[in-house]
């Protein structure tokens, strides 16, 4: 085998010390299995901006300062120190923005993150890079992924289940004459659409497909979340009477989406890992914890005991850099605060020049920042809190956390 990786937890939400010990104990105990008589095993990752991934490869030696995850970064790179190439592992990735839907396929390696054009490497890399890698090191056979990410989209609406039936318009939507059920799960649709055209066609993408053998759907990862959390019209603040949690018709259209897709691809026990938001990491405010909740909640259904999982991904989000784009939080703020005049602080007369601000706001990041700090984040960050951090070693151990439990559920289930 060319591509190797380490293992990752199921639980994720000790310290990180703790998990990332398991996850170098994990990947000693699932072995690879032969390749002789065996379906190509096919794994479905679906999701918004975060499953796109915007991490860029230049965050990658960031991933070796750590002497815990040093090796992760082995295992993501060949001996001529670029990101490795998979012999056994291939992607079908289809995203775009408007209508400029396309695929980018081949061998897996780093690049099938987000990208501007869907048929080209973008330079980032999210969860699939190091999921890919795992299921290289665990199954001894080929592997195709097929990934289908947008940015900016939602359960309720875009990738909305058919079982949810179509988005209901407002009474603003009747007075405007807008239909958003038109559109409503335009995105579920373009995700089954692409699933279908790979499975009715798979040597076009991985050319090692043994027709003979047939393939197997043998997993769904899902990496969502952000639009439906801060969403107040759909998700409005429930009255003091209410019993009902915030975001309960979250956690109903995610048991949808569940029942759906496997209901779709003909795989009614298909294993699902649900990819709970993490950004901001373990300390969260009262609505993200809720909206935590409500994405884990239909591991915890009866129908879905043994065959649904959560994965915690706070676990993941790097810290250090956390408390530094607080930091830049504060320059971003201070930057307003002089254009505004505000009374409390320098500019407020309004008598400085732009040179000026922006002599101040140096002065002000340098007292803030210090020179560690930012060369600590020159080489971890590449992108937004939402977008977590845009940091490579976060997205990696994601991808080997989703892959290690879908692993896990497939022996469980005897595939």
């Amino acid at each position: 085998m060319t591509c190797v990786g380490r293992g990752s937890d199921i639980i994720l939400s000790r310290p990180m010390r703790r998990i990332l010990a398991l996850l170098t104990a994990s990947a000693l105990s699932v072995t690879a299995t032969p390749a002789s008589a065996k379906p190509l095993r096919v794994f479905i990752m679906a999701g918004q901006s975060n499953m796109e991934g915007h991490a860029n490869v230049e965050t990658f030696d960031y991933i070796g300062d750590d002497p815990a995850t040093a090796p992760l970064l082995q295992q993501m790179r060949g001996a001529d120190g670029n990101a490795r190439m998979c012999d056994h592992v291939w992607i079908s990735y289809f995203t775009g923005s408007g209508d400029a839907n396309g695929e980018g396929f081949g061998k897996l390696t780093a690049g099938y993150g987000s990208r501007q054009n869907p048929a080209e490497d973008g330079g980032n890399i999210g969860p699939e890079f190091t999921f890919g890698l795992r299921m290289d090191r665990a199954l001894e056979e080929p592997v195709l992924l097929i990934k289908t990410a947008w940015g900016g989209k939602s359960l309720y609406y875009d990738f909305r289940p058919p079982s949810a039936g179509p988005f209901p318009r407002s009474q603003a939507d009747i007075e405007k004459g807008r239909n958003p059920e038109a559109q409503s799960g335009q995105y579920y649709r373009l995700m089954m659409e692409h699933v279908r055209r790979v499975l009715g066609d798979i040597k076009r993408v991985c050319p090692a497909y043994d027709e003979k053998q047939g393939f197997e759907v043998a997993g769904f990862v899902w990496l969502q979340g952000w639009n439906d959390m801060v969403n107040g019209e759909v998700y409005p603040v429930p009255k003091k009477e209410s019993k009902e949690p915030r975001y309960a018709n979250y956690s109903r259209w995610m048991a949808d989406f569940i029942r759906d897709v496997r209901k779709d691809l003909k795989v009614p026990k298909m294993p699902f890992v649900i990819g709970v938001m993490g950004v901001g990491g373990m300390k969260s405010s009262k609505e993200v914890s809720e909206f935590r909740e409500a994405m884990a909640a239909p591991a915890s259904l009866l129908e879905f005991k043994g065959n649904v999982v959560a994965v915690q991904t706070a676990a993941f989000w790097d810290e250090k850099l956390g408390a530094i784009a607080d930091k830049h939080d504060q320059v971003g703020q201070m930057a307003y605060e002089l254009k505004t005049k505000n009374k409390k602080y320098a500019n407020a007369d309004g008598s400085m020049s732009e040179q000026q601000q922006r002599e101040y706001l140096e002065q002000f990041e340098a007292k803030l920042i210090s020179p560690e700090e930012a060369a600590m984040w020159k080489r971890g960050a590449s992108n937004a809190g939402y977008h977590y951090l845009g940091c490579a070693k976060t997205f990696a151990l994601m991808g080997q956390a989703f892959a290690e439990v879908t692993l896990q559920l497939m022996t469980a289930s005897g595939r």
